[in-house]
């Protein structure tokens, strides 16, 4: 039996760029679909949330003189090429895969419907959920934490660099503390930024479990979708 029966996976736009961090780096997009392939043959649901940072990032833009609202559209849209990418390779693979965006995009893919996403996802389909929540100022971390509780996921596997959360940065200091297990508030206290706030604070009042990776390492996320307790789990209930 499965160790999770429906998951949300959150992969940022830096996971898809690969060793350069930007651009489509498409062997990442193959490893995942290998990764997640046996997982879905046991019957596991796979939904994903795809950040676009190896296209473009909002902030940034914003801090080079774009106004933030406009640069954040930009953002999403950078998120949509990378769900399409995704679909393409996974269905090469024999992988049945939906795009379903927050914003309306006739003709390129689905309109996200809660309903709909649901019943792709108990048909066996991976569901790639882009463009963020679809209103600007909200990260797509924040869109993962959303998404996963409106599908009822059981868990939200943050895909990172790192194999978990530290009290301070682990490249820096040697010292770092990883932690195994940690609460909503402990992370909003220290400030630690695996998650944005609002993210964070979503999946608190909603009793999300979170667990952190490292999605660098070839077949953690497999391992871990097979129930290896690796990262750190971000939560009230066990993961």
């Amino acid at each position: 039996m499965a160790h999770y029966q429906r998951v949300l996976i959150k992969l940022s736009g830096d996971a898809l760029g690969g060793s350069q961090g930007y651009g489509i780096d498409s062997e990442q997009i193959v490893r995942f679909g290998r990764e997640i392939k046996t997982a879905l043959d046991r019957g596991m649901q796979i939904a994903v949330v795809v950040g676009g940072g190896n296209i473009l990032r909002g902030a940034e833009q914003e801090a080079l003189g774009m106004d933030r609202i406009t640069g954040d559209h930009m953002g999403m849209l950078a998120t949509v090429i990378n769900g399409l990418a995704i679909k393409d390779k996974l269905s090469v693979m024999g992988i049945s895969t939906l795009v379903m965006s927050s914003i309306a995009l006739q003709g390129i893919c689905e309109t996200f419907k809660r309903d709909d996403a649901v019943a792709a996802l108990n048909s066996g389909k991976v569901v790639v959920f882009v463009g963020g929540t679809g209103n600007p100022l909200f990260t797509t971390d924040s869109a993962a934490a959303l998404r996963a509780i409106e599908i009822k996921a059981d868990v939200l596997l943050k895909a990172t660099k790192v194999d978990g959360i530290y009290d301070k940065d682990p490249k820096k200091y040697s010292d770092a503390k990883r932690f195994d297990k940690i609460s909503y508030a402990e992370v909003i206290e220290k400030g630690l930024k695996v998650m944005d706030t609002a993210a964070i604070a979503l999946a608190m009042e909603n009793q999300l479990n979170i667990r952190v990776f490292n999605f660098t390492e070839i077949d953690q996320l497999k391992l871990l979708l097979n129930g290896d307790p690796l990262g750190t789990t971000v939560g009230g209930r066990d993961a």
